[in-house]
Protein backbone atom coordinates (compact mmCIF):
# COMPACT_ATOMS: atom_id res chain seq x y z
CA UNK A 1 0.00 0.00 0.00
CA UNK A 2 1.24 3.20 -0.86
CA UNK A 3 1.19 5.92 2.31
CA UNK A 4 -0.39 9.42 2.37
CA UNK A 5 3.45 11.24 2.72
CA UNK A 6 4.38 9.63 -0.57
CA UNK A 7 1.27 10.48 -2.44
CA UNK A 8 1.36 13.62 -1.37
CA UNK A 9 4.89 14.43 -2.25
CA UNK A 10 4.19 13.68 -5.85
CA UNK A 11 0.66 15.22 -5.36
CA UNK A 12 1.06 18.41 -3.54
CA UNK A 13 -2.10 19.36 -4.09
CA UNK A 14 -3.63 16.71 -2.00
CA UNK A 15 -2.40 17.87 1.29
CA UNK A 16 -5.34 19.56 2.21
CA UNK A 17 -7.94 17.50 0.87
CA UNK A 18 -6.40 13.78 1.23
CA UNK A 19 -7.64 14.07 5.61
CA UNK A 20 -10.91 15.03 4.68
CA UNK A 21 -11.92 13.01 2.19
CA UNK A 22 -10.41 9.78 4.08
CA UNK A 23 -12.69 10.55 6.44
CA UNK A 24 -16.01 10.13 4.46
CA UNK A 25 -14.16 7.34 2.27
CA UNK A 26 -10.98 5.92 2.72
CA UNK A 27 -8.18 6.43 0.19
CA UNK A 28 -5.70 3.53 -0.83
CA UNK A 29 -3.87 2.94 -3.29
CA UNK A 30 -2.05 -0.59 -3.87
CA UNK A 31 1.87 -0.22 -4.54
CA UNK A 32 0.59 -2.25 -8.31
CA UNK A 33 -1.63 0.69 -9.16
CA UNK A 34 0.50 3.24 -8.04
CA UNK A 35 3.05 1.66 -10.05
CA UNK A 36 0.92 2.23 -13.44
CA UNK A 37 -0.86 5.56 -12.31
CA UNK A 38 2.20 7.55 -13.28
CA UNK A 39 1.82 9.70 -16.19
CA UNK A 40 -1.67 8.47 -16.88
CA UNK A 41 -4.17 10.59 -15.63
CA UNK A 42 -7.23 8.55 -16.45
CA UNK A 43 -5.43 6.19 -13.91
CA UNK A 44 -5.32 8.52 -11.29
CA UNK A 45 -8.63 10.02 -11.55
CA UNK A 46 -10.24 7.37 -10.24
CA UNK A 47 -8.34 6.92 -7.38
CA UNK A 48 -6.93 10.26 -5.59
CA UNK A 49 -9.27 12.33 -3.39
CA UNK A 50 -10.37 15.54 -5.50
CA UNK A 51 -12.17 18.71 -3.31
CA UNK A 52 -15.06 18.02 -5.08
CA UNK A 53 -15.96 14.83 -3.06
CA UNK A 54 -16.69 16.78 -0.25
CA UNK A 55 -19.20 19.43 -2.23
CA UNK A 56 -22.48 18.50 -2.09
CA UNK A 57 -24.33 17.84 -5.90
CA UNK A 58 -27.16 17.97 -7.65
CA UNK A 59 -28.84 14.58 -7.77
CA UNK A 60 -26.87 12.93 -5.19
CA UNK A 61 -28.59 10.17 -3.52
CA UNK A 62 -27.71 8.61 -0.26
CA UNK A 63 -28.64 5.14 -1.80
CA UNK A 64 -28.01 4.99 -5.50
CA UNK A 65 -28.88 1.75 -6.55
CA UNK A 66 -31.53 1.38 -3.69
CA UNK A 67 -29.54 -1.93 -2.46
CA UNK A 68 -31.20 -0.55 1.32
CA UNK A 69 -34.50 -1.47 0.50
CA UNK A 70 -33.58 -4.81 -1.42
CA UNK A 71 -31.95 -6.59 1.79
CA UNK A 72 -34.06 -8.38 3.48
CA UNK A 73 -31.35 -8.96 5.94
CA UNK A 74 -27.58 -7.60 6.67
CA UNK A 75 -25.24 -8.38 4.26
CA UNK A 76 -27.67 -9.69 1.42
CA UNK A 77 -29.21 -7.88 -1.20
CA UNK A 78 -32.30 -9.62 -3.27
CA UNK A 79 -32.97 -8.08 -6.09
CA UNK A 80 -33.79 -11.15 -8.92
CA UNK A 81 -35.53 -14.10 -7.86
CA UNK A 82 -33.16 -16.26 -9.16
CA UNK A 83 -30.35 -13.92 -8.13
CA UNK A 84 -28.70 -13.45 -4.17
CA UNK A 85 -25.89 -10.83 -3.45
CA UNK A 86 -23.93 -11.74 -0.51
CA UNK A 87 -21.73 -8.81 0.79
CA UNK A 88 -18.83 -10.58 2.18
CA UNK A 89 -16.80 -7.80 3.79
CA UNK A 90 -16.92 -3.99 3.08
CA UNK A 91 -13.37 -4.00 2.61
CA UNK A 92 -11.36 -3.41 -0.72
CA UNK A 93 -7.59 -3.44 -1.77
CA UNK A 94 -8.40 0.11 -3.31
CA UNK A 95 -10.70 1.96 -2.97
CA UNK A 96 -12.45 3.96 -6.22
CA UNK A 97 -13.59 7.48 -5.61
CA UNK A 98 -16.96 6.77 -7.61
CA UNK A 99 -17.72 3.37 -6.11
CA UNK A 100 -21.55 3.63 -5.12
CA UNK A 101 -20.77 1.78 -1.84
CA UNK A 102 -18.97 4.61 -0.15
CA UNK A 103 -21.32 5.76 1.85
CA UNK A 104 -20.17 3.50 4.87
CA UNK A 105 -20.11 5.17 8.05
CA UNK A 106 -17.12 5.25 10.11
CA UNK A 107 -18.97 3.15 12.99
CA UNK A 108 -20.23 0.53 10.69
CA UNK A 109 -18.85 -2.88 10.87
CA UNK A 110 -16.76 -3.74 8.22
CA UNK A 111 -17.43 -7.12 7.92
CA UNK A 112 -20.02 -9.76 8.98
CA UNK A 113 -20.53 -11.00 12.41
CA UNK A 114 -20.47 -14.67 12.85
CA UNK A 115 -23.89 -14.11 13.64
CA UNK A 116 -25.13 -11.75 11.41
CA UNK A 117 -22.73 -14.21 8.49
CA UNK A 118 -24.95 -17.40 9.88
CA UNK A 119 -28.41 -15.05 9.02
CA UNK A 120 -27.11 -14.44 5.54
CA UNK A 121 -26.49 -17.79 4.63
CA UNK A 122 -29.35 -19.29 6.10
CA UNK A 123 -31.44 -16.51 4.04
CA UNK A 124 -29.46 -17.49 0.68
CA UNK A 125 -30.32 -22.00 1.91
CA UNK A 126 -34.43 -20.25 1.90
CA UNK A 127 -34.24 -18.13 -0.99
CA UNK A 128 -34.23 -20.59 -3.87
CA UNK A 129 -32.30 -18.68 -5.67
CA UNK A 130 -30.01 -20.13 -8.39
CA UNK A 131 -27.55 -17.96 -8.47
CA UNK A 132 -25.06 -16.64 -5.56
CA UNK A 133 -22.83 -13.33 -6.42
CA UNK A 134 -20.11 -12.48 -3.71
CA UNK A 135 -19.67 -9.01 -3.52
CA UNK A 136 -18.51 -6.23 -1.16
CA UNK A 137 -16.10 -4.41 -1.05
CA UNK A 138 -14.05 -7.74 -2.82
CA UNK A 139 -14.59 -10.91 -1.59
CA UNK A 140 -11.05 -11.44 -2.57
CA UNK A 141 -10.21 -9.51 0.26
CA UNK A 142 -10.67 -12.65 2.06
CA UNK A 143 -8.18 -15.28 2.44
CA UNK A 144 -8.37 -18.33 0.55
CA UNK A 145 -10.27 -20.07 3.63
CA UNK A 146 -13.10 -17.62 4.28
CA UNK A 147 -13.72 -17.25 0.55
CA UNK A 148 -13.58 -21.14 -0.37
CA UNK A 149 -15.92 -21.97 2.87
CA UNK A 150 -17.91 -19.60 2.15
CA UNK A 151 -18.86 -20.87 -2.23
CA UNK A 152 -18.90 -24.32 -0.14
CA UNK A 153 -22.07 -23.41 1.63
CA UNK A 154 -23.81 -21.74 -0.93
CA UNK A 155 -23.00 -24.86 -3.41
CA UNK A 156 -24.24 -27.02 -0.48
CA UNK A 157 -27.76 -25.06 -0.82
CA UNK A 158 -29.55 -27.73 -3.54
CA UNK A 159 -31.41 -24.49 -5.75
CA UNK A 160 -27.88 -23.00 -6.05
CA UNK A 161 -26.20 -24.02 -9.66
CA UNK A 162 -23.48 -21.26 -10.03
CA UNK A 163 -21.53 -18.70 -8.10
CA UNK A 164 -20.31 -15.26 -9.08
CA UNK A 165 -17.62 -13.41 -7.85
CA UNK A 166 -17.24 -9.67 -8.39
CA UNK A 167 -13.41 -8.40 -7.78
CA UNK A 168 -11.23 -6.15 -8.64
CA UNK A 169 -8.56 -7.12 -7.01
CA UNK A 170 -6.99 -9.05 -10.78
CA UNK A 171 -6.61 -5.72 -11.43
CA UNK A 172 -5.74 -3.49 -8.70
CA UNK A 173 -4.29 -6.03 -6.65
CA UNK A 174 -3.00 -8.79 -9.41
CA UNK A 175 -0.69 -10.41 -7.18
CA UNK A 176 -4.11 -12.05 -4.78
CA UNK A 177 -4.49 -14.18 -7.98
CA UNK A 178 -2.08 -16.76 -7.03
CA UNK A 179 -1.95 -20.42 -7.79
CA UNK A 180 -3.77 -21.59 -5.04
CA UNK A 181 -6.61 -19.19 -4.99
CA UNK A 182 -7.06 -20.56 -8.82
CA UNK A 183 -6.95 -24.30 -8.21
CA UNK A 184 -9.44 -23.88 -5.36
CA UNK A 185 -11.74 -21.84 -7.57
CA UNK A 186 -11.42 -24.11 -10.43
CA UNK A 187 -12.54 -27.18 -7.95
CA UNK A 188 -15.82 -25.50 -7.11
CA UNK A 189 -16.46 -24.79 -10.94
CA UNK A 190 -18.98 -23.68 -12.29
CA UNK A 191 -17.63 -20.05 -10.46
CA UNK A 192 -17.74 -17.29 -13.03
CA UNK A 193 -15.24 -14.49 -12.12
CA UNK A 194 -16.51 -10.76 -12.94
CA UNK A 195 -13.71 -8.30 -12.99
CA UNK A 196 -13.82 -4.37 -13.15
CA UNK A 197 -11.59 -2.89 -15.40
CA UNK A 198 -12.33 0.88 -17.12
CA UNK A 199 -9.18 1.84 -18.84
CA UNK A 200 -6.94 -0.52 -20.89
CA UNK A 201 -4.24 0.98 -19.21
CA UNK A 202 -4.73 -0.62 -16.28
CA UNK A 203 -4.14 -3.74 -17.74
CA UNK A 204 0.20 -4.58 -17.57
CA UNK A 205 1.97 -7.91 -17.66
CA UNK A 206 0.99 -8.56 -14.00
CA UNK A 207 -2.88 -7.89 -14.59
CA UNK A 208 -2.39 -10.29 -18.10
CA UNK A 209 -1.18 -12.38 -15.82
CA UNK A 210 -3.99 -12.55 -13.11
CA UNK A 211 -6.39 -12.85 -15.86
CA UNK A 212 -4.98 -15.69 -18.04
CA UNK A 213 -4.28 -18.06 -14.55
CA UNK A 214 -7.68 -17.99 -14.41
CA UNK A 215 -8.47 -18.08 -17.84
CA UNK A 216 -6.21 -20.86 -18.41
CA UNK A 217 -7.58 -22.36 -15.55
CA UNK A 218 -11.27 -22.90 -17.05
CA UNK A 219 -12.70 -20.27 -15.18
CA UNK A 220 -14.99 -17.86 -16.78
CA UNK A 221 -13.86 -14.28 -16.76
CA UNK A 222 -16.18 -11.61 -17.61
CA UNK A 223 -15.38 -7.47 -17.42
CA UNK A 224 -17.82 -4.89 -16.51
CA UNK A 225 -16.69 -0.92 -16.42
CA UNK A 226 -18.08 2.02 -14.99
CA UNK A 227 -18.48 5.15 -17.45
CA UNK A 228 -16.29 7.81 -16.31
CA UNK A 229 -16.24 11.71 -17.06
CA UNK A 230 -12.37 11.98 -17.44
CA UNK A 231 -11.20 8.66 -17.69
CA UNK A 232 -13.04 6.47 -20.44
CA UNK A 233 -15.45 8.86 -21.93
CA UNK A 234 -14.13 8.87 -25.73
CA UNK A 235 -14.62 6.39 -28.44
CA UNK A 236 -10.97 5.24 -28.67
CA UNK A 237 -10.58 4.65 -25.03
CA UNK A 238 -13.28 2.26 -24.93
CA UNK A 239 -12.52 0.54 -28.03
CA UNK A 240 -9.07 0.05 -26.85
CA UNK A 241 -10.51 -1.07 -23.21
CA UNK A 242 -12.81 -3.71 -25.06
CA UNK A 243 -10.50 -5.02 -27.59
CA UNK A 244 -7.60 -5.22 -25.05
CA UNK A 245 -9.99 -7.74 -22.86
CA UNK A 246 -11.44 -9.42 -25.45
CA UNK A 247 -7.27 -10.20 -26.74
CA UNK A 248 -6.82 -12.00 -23.50
CA UNK A 249 -10.25 -13.96 -23.41
CA UNK A 250 -12.09 -11.50 -20.79
CA UNK A 251 -16.08 -11.50 -22.19
CA UNK A 252 -17.84 -7.76 -21.81
CA UNK A 253 -20.42 -7.66 -19.58
CA UNK A 254 -21.41 -4.51 -18.46
CA UNK A 255 -20.79 -0.56 -18.96
CA UNK A 256 -22.42 0.99 -16.20
CA UNK A 257 -23.24 4.45 -16.07
CA UNK A 258 -22.31 6.16 -12.82
CA UNK A 259 -24.36 5.36 -10.01
CA UNK A 260 -25.08 9.39 -8.53
CA UNK A 261 -23.60 8.44 -4.71
CA UNK A 262 -22.88 11.62 -3.21
CA UNK A 263 -19.14 12.33 -3.74
CA UNK A 264 -18.72 11.38 -7.14
CA UNK A 265 -20.51 14.15 -9.48
CA UNK A 266 -17.85 15.19 -11.29
CA UNK A 267 -16.95 11.91 -12.22
CA UNK A 268 -20.45 11.47 -13.67
CA UNK A 269 -21.30 11.32 -17.70
CA UNK A 270 -24.72 12.36 -18.97
CA UNK A 271 -26.78 9.47 -20.11
CA UNK A 272 -27.29 10.82 -23.58
CA UNK A 273 -23.49 11.91 -23.98
CA UNK A 274 -22.86 7.68 -22.64
CA UNK A 275 -25.42 6.87 -25.43
CA UNK A 276 -23.60 8.68 -28.18
CA UNK A 277 -20.56 6.93 -27.50
CA UNK A 278 -21.41 3.31 -27.16
CA UNK A 279 -22.97 3.77 -30.41
CA UNK A 280 -19.93 5.18 -31.93
CA UNK A 281 -17.66 2.44 -29.81
CA UNK A 282 -20.64 -0.55 -31.26
CA UNK A 283 -20.12 0.59 -34.59
CA UNK A 284 -16.37 0.08 -34.39
CA UNK A 285 -16.59 -3.35 -32.72
CA UNK A 286 -17.51 -6.88 -33.20
CA UNK A 287 -20.63 -8.12 -31.50
CA UNK A 288 -18.73 -10.16 -28.99
CA UNK A 289 -16.33 -7.65 -27.88
CA UNK A 290 -19.81 -5.04 -27.09
CA UNK A 291 -21.11 -4.60 -23.26
CA UNK A 292 -24.60 -3.60 -22.81
CA UNK A 293 -24.67 -0.08 -21.40
CA UNK A 294 -27.05 -0.29 -18.22
CA UNK A 295 -27.82 1.53 -15.32
CA UNK A 296 -29.12 0.46 -11.77
CA UNK A 297 -31.87 2.98 -10.59
CA UNK A 298 -32.42 3.80 -7.20
CA UNK A 299 -35.84 1.90 -7.09
CA UNK A 300 -34.07 -1.36 -6.65
CA UNK A 301 -35.78 -2.77 -9.50
CA UNK A 302 -32.33 -3.76 -11.18
CA UNK A 303 -30.09 -2.92 -14.15
CA UNK A 304 -31.91 -1.40 -17.09
CA UNK A 305 -30.55 -0.77 -20.52
CA UNK A 306 -29.70 3.16 -20.59
CA UNK A 307 -31.88 3.19 -23.70
CA UNK A 308 -34.78 1.64 -22.55
CA UNK A 309 -34.86 4.20 -19.40
CA UNK A 310 -33.84 6.96 -21.18
CA UNK A 311 -37.24 6.53 -23.33
CA UNK A 312 -39.15 6.09 -20.04
CA UNK A 313 -39.60 2.53 -20.18
CA UNK A 314 -38.13 -0.43 -17.56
Amino acid sequence: MVGRAEVVAAYPHLAATWDDADAVFPVRITRSWWRRMQGEPALAAQVLPSPEELRPAEGDLLDPVGDAQCSPVPWVVHKYPDRVLLLTTKRCHLYCRYCFRRTHKPEERLDPTPQAWTAALAYVAESGASEVILSGGDPLVLRDEALFETIDAVRAVPSVRRVRIHTRAPITAPWRVTPELVEGLARRAPVYVVVHCNHPSEVDDDVRGALRALLDAGIAVLNQAVLLRGVNDEVDTLVALQERMGDLGVRPYYLHATDAVAGNAHLRVPLEDGLALVEAMSARLSGILRPRYVIDPPDGGGKVEVARWVQGGR
